[in-house]
Parts: C-alpha cells; structure tokens; sequence
C-alpha cells in the first residue's frame, strides 16, 4: 500500500511568459487622461462588506421647519394687508357682493263663468330689475357702463333708451335697486340672461348687464279679448285691479306675497352661501255667475247695433230671474284688457252700471204695479186718453198724435201711452202731492234711487229726488220714466221683480271664491224684498204679453216663436251729459220669458241712434228678441205651453 502524507505536495512553480521585445528606439509611453487603467491582477480575495449608516434626520426637519414658516408668515403678511392696510377698499368691494331680498309676487287667483271657463288667468312673467351700484365707474372699470347696457336692454325691452340710462344712473348714487320693465315674457329674460352670460365668458370685456335681475312675477291675461271687458277690468302696471271685478276683489285675488334672501357676489347667487325663503300664498279663484257663451252673444248683438245705428253706446244685461244672478252684462264699445294701450278711454269701465240716464216708458211697468197694488185700478180699467192733457205747466202728448183712445189699462201699457200713464198714477192719492208719495215709495222698493248691492266700482245709485222736491211736471213726467235717472242693471232688476212674483232679489255677480287649498265657498245669499203681491206681479206680467203679442203692442218686434214673450218698449229724451241738455234719445226694451213661468230677463238700451229709427221697438227688439231666443236655447229651457193671457187693449164706449 502505498502511504499517504498529509504534507502539501510542492508547488510547481509556473513560468512567466517572457514580455514582448520594444523595438529599439520606441519611446515607453504612460497613460494619459483619457487612457484606458490598467487592470490589476486578481488576488483571489473577497472584499470584506461595511455596515450601513443612517443619515441624521435634524437637517431636513430644519428644513420643513423653515418651508412652513415661510408659508405662515405669507399668511400672517396677507391678513395684515387685508385687515389693516387695504381694510375699506375690501369693504367697499364687499358692498356688491353681499345679501340681497327680494320679493316673490304670489301668482293672482284666476277669473271663470259659472261653468269654470276661463276668463282671466296668470301666466309667468319677470320684473326685470337693476342694482345701479354696480354700473358704476369704479366697479365696472369703464365710464358708460350704464350707456352700454340701456343700447343692450332697449331693443329687448322695448323702451328708451336714454330712459334706461337715467334708471341705472340715478341721482341717488347710494340707490341699489331700479325697476326697468314690469311683467316682461320668460322669452324676454331669456334674452337678456344669455346676453349677460355671453358677456361673462369674454375676457377683457366688462359684462355691463352682470348687474341687471329678475324677479318673478305674473302676467295677467284675458282668453277671451274684449269678452266681459267691462265685467272683468284689467290689472294696472303695479298688478292691482284697475277696475271692475279686479278691482272689486282686489284682496281675494291678489294673494300674499313672500319674500327670499340669499348672497349674491358679481351679479350671480352664491349657491354655497344658503337662502332664507318665504313663499308666497297665491290669491283665490272667483267664479262668477256669467255664462261666456250668453255674454257673448249679448255682447255681438248690441256692438253690431251700436255701429249700425252709429250710437255713442249701448248695453245689454241678462239675468236669471229666479236668483238674481246676472248671466251676462256687455256694453259697447267696449276694449280689450290685454293692451290698454290702444283702448278708448271713454270706453273702459262698465257703462251697464257707471251710466245713469232717463229710462222712459220701460219705468211704466212700476207705475202700474204701484196702481195694481194700491187697488186704484184694475188691467180692465176703462180709461179715455185725450189727444193732449194739460198738467201744471205743460202740455203732455204721447209719442204719436191720435185722436182719443179709450183704453183699458191694459191698453195703456200696450200702447205706452203717456198720458194714460199720468191719468192712472193719479188715482194713486186724493191730492197729487200724496200719489207723489206713493209712487215714490214704490219706486224705491224696486230699487230706483239706490245702489244695486253689486258693490261694483264706479256704479251709479242713479238720480231720484225726495216727492216733496219733484218740480211741477216731475210729478207728471215720473209716471212715465222722465225725470229721474237709472242704470242699466236696476232697470233689468225691475223686471226681474216682476217675473219673481213681485220678490225683488238683490242682483249678483259672484257665485263665489275657491282659496289656494282648493275649498269652494259659495257666495253670500242674496237680499230678497217682497215689493208687490204676487197677484200683482202676475197681473203685471200679463199686460206685458199684450205689448209683444197684440197687434197693438209697440213691441211686436220681440216675439219669439213658441214662447210667451213679456216686455217693453221705451224711447226717451236723452240728457247729453257734456252739456246738460236734452239731445238725442235713449231707446230700450225690457222683458223676460217665458212670460207664464219666467226664467230670464233680457234688459237693452242704446244712446243717441243718429243713423235709422231711434224707436225703442224698432232697434233694441230685435237685440232682446236675439239674445233671449238664444239665452233660451243655452240653458235649455222649454216652452209651458200655455195659451197667452190676450187682455184686451181697448173697448167700445
């Protein structure tokens, strides 16, 4: 076995390898900048591998130190400079971007007919406002600012322009709000809101409308035009009624206005500032006791006789019998409340009430109530009407010479005697002074002389004096409706009495209201008054048949066929209110139907027919018989049936 040492075997030693030869002459060259090391000769060994050391964190926490107080002195420098040094010019600047109140317009109740038609509503609308602070100088940075805006606005809103200039320059420079335009369309703000956004977005231009507003608002429009003008009225430029039923429910309609406030910086709300709101509560609908469809077919009868007679104007008043209501009330000419602007002042209001005027023989039918009821006669009374009758200071004749009639009193109606008419009411006391006072008496139960109770704007309670002043031919002449004066309203009244069995029902125009919670509260009940028996109201009512239906009658212009017709014609001397005196004439025709069992009364007159006849019978007949034949037909009401009463006129001696 061969033994092994645990001695290192020697080590060979390896020859170097011999370096190579330098030529002769070569020049050794060290190496220069640029020149690649020399690699040193591996040793085989490893390098021993140092500890890691942690920076000291105190340099950069000296550093955050000094970036924070850096920033906190900026801070503290910028809140001195601002509550300190430039401390009123940031308080002059805080007066336009500030709180602001402005008032929310609670929306006006609606107006209908007694079916719920429309007749006047709301629509949306915007009062276009201005705070003329910020068109100044110093805030808009340019001298014409509001020049600028007014050649913006003008055009839009259709006004003048220098106008506008004065409104967003006032003499008050401390003023913060100007009203430019009220109850302008939401197409109108529009308008003006886009131009002002379009001046907000360009840079370099100064918006001169960042200081022009809306407050919303309500707009009031008429469906229907000129249709119940006079009923209705109009709402003026402050949104009050200005007449009529707008004006006569002004406190029902108009509602309760609210109010919001809210921060506003530049013009525009600043949404994260909050805003404080009191909402408005809107106003009550009225419903009125008007039919639209009868309205307007009263209305287009008497405007196209008004113009053919060439009239200064005429009224047409219908009413329901049974209750008083009034189921249409026109006048012409009439307007149209939409635009003012083009209406006849002569024209507005509602001539049916605000005229007072003599009424002539249509006031006979109360003289011979009065006689009826005090029993100084009968319809068969036999009563000679001469040719001419002297009484106190005059000499009276009828509207046509004749030779004597002898009438019944019956006749006397028929054929709208005056003369008849003065015999039979001084039947009514032993002297004439004490027929005086009864008549009166009864002239006033059917409401002559007083207010109707509408209580509408501008009514006229019309002219009756006391008996013991009536002149001497007043005594005379008031039998037969000269020298006292009436509206149109009382005078349909009258026959309405009549027709309800002698009752006399206060007339009315309003069925009632429904508030902002939808409740429905009927209007008061109307006063009733008995004024003559029902014996006599019938009796009444059948000597006004024989007006319309005897061939005698002056009013066989208003027949209807199928109904029994009851009514009267009138022609008076007219006073023209400009001078005082007599000129022209008032013609009239009153009546209601069906005469057996009334249902609606039917009341015309026209003022000053210059053109055609001026005759009550010939040009307000046709107008009754027209509206009452189709009042009729709308409310459906059928023919009774009954034989007419045919009282005779006259009789042989």
């Amino acid at each position: 076995m061969t033994e092994v040492s645990d001695r290192e075997p020697p080590r060979r030693r390896v020859p170097r390898p011999a370096k190579p030869s330098r030529p002769q002459g070569a020049v050794r060259r060290r190496p220069g900048p640029g020149a690649r090391p020399a690699r040193r000769p591996s040793t085989g060994r490893v390098p021993a591998q140092r500890p890691l050391r942690l920076g000291s964190p105190r340099p950069r926490l000296r550093l955050v130190g000094l970036a924070l107080g850096l920033v906190l002195t900026v801070f503290v420098v910028r809140l001195l400079q601002v509550q300190a040094v430039e401390a009123s010019a940031y308080a002059a600047k805080a007066e336009v971007n500030r709180y602001v109140v402005h008032t929310l317009a609670a929306e006006r109740g609606g107006i209908t007919d007694r079916n719920g038609v429309a007749l006047a509503v709301s629509e949306d609308a915007y009062d276009i406002t201005a705070d003329p602070t910020m068109f100044s100088a110093k805030q808009l940075k340019i001298a014409d600012g509001p020049e600028r805006a007014a050649a913006l606005l003008a055009p839009i809103l259709g006004q003048d322009q220098a106008a506008l200039v004065k409104k967003l320059r006032p003499a008050d420079k401390n003023s913060r709000y100007a009203r430019l335009a009220t109850r302008q369309t939401p197409q109108v703000w529009k308008q003006i809101k886009d131009l002002k956004s379009a001046l907000a977005q360009k840079t370099g231009t100064a918006n001169v409308l960042a200081g022009v507003f809306a407050d919303p608002s309500s707009q009031r429009v008429y469906p229907n035009g000129d249709l119940a003008a006079g009923i209705l009225g109009w709402v003026n430029a402050d949104g009050q009624g200005g007449g009529g039923i707008e004006q006569m429910l002004e406190k029902q309609l108009v509602g309760k206005n609210g109010k919001i406030r809210y921060a506003q910086s530049g013009g525009r709300e600043v949404p994260t500032a909050g805003s404080a709101e009191t909402p408005a509560v809107p106003g009550s609908d009225v419903e009125l006791t008007i039919d639209r469809d009868i309205q307007w077919a009263a209305q287009n009868a008497i405007t196209e006789q008004v113009k053919k007679s060439k009239a200064d104007r005429g009224y047409v008043v219908v009413q329901d019998t049974r209750t008083g209501q009034i189921l249409a009330m026109a006048d012409a000419p009439g307007f149209d409340p939409n635009d003012l602007s083009k209406a006849d002042p002569d024209a507005l209001g509602n001539a049916a009430v605000q005229d007072a005027y003599e009424p002539g023989s249509t006031a006979k039918v109360m003289s011979m109530a009065a006689v009826l009821q005090e029993n100084a006669a009968t319809p068969l009374t036999h009563v000679v009407v001469p040719n001419r009758l002297h009484r106190g200071d005059r000499l009276f004749q009828d509207d046509i010479d004749h030779a004597t009639w002898d009438l019944t009193l019956n006749g006397v109606l028929a054929k709208s005697s005056n003369i008849g008419t003065i015999l039979a009411t001084g039947q009514l006391g032993r002297t004439q002074p004490q027929a005086n006072k009864v008549l009166y008496s009864y002239l006033r139960k059917f409401g002559i002389g007083g207010y109707t109770g509408l209580h509408f704007p501008g009514e006229t309670p019309g002219i009756l004096a006391p008996p013991q002043k009536w002149s001497t031919s007043q005594q005379y002449t008031i039998p037969f409706g000269q020298g006292f004066s009436i509206n149109a309203l009382q005078a349909a009244s009258v026959y309405s009495t009549i027709a309800n069995g002698g009752v006399r029902i206060q007339p009315s125009l309003i069925r009632g209201t429904k508030g902002p919670d939808g409740r429905f509260t009927p209007a008061a009940k109307p006063v009733e008054t008995r004024v003559v028996s029902a014996k006599t109201a019938k009796s009444v009512a059948e000597m006004l048949e024989s007006v319309v239906d005897d061939e005698q009658g002056t009013g066989i212009s208003a027949r209807i066929p199928g109904y029994n017709v009851a009514g009267k014609t009138g022609t008076a001397n007219r006073v023209d209110p400009a001078t005082g005196k007599y000129r022209g004439y008032t013609s009239s025709f009153a009546g209601f139907a069906p005469a057996d069992k009334p249902r609606i009364t039917v009341y015309c007159a026209i003022q000053n027919a210059t053109s055609g006849g001026y005759f009550g019978g010939q040009i307000c007949g046709p107008i009754y018989k027209k509206v009452m034949e189709f009042a009729l037909k709308t409310l459906q009401v059928p023919p009774t049936g009954a034989p007419p009463a045919n009282l005779p006129v006259s009789y042989k001696p």
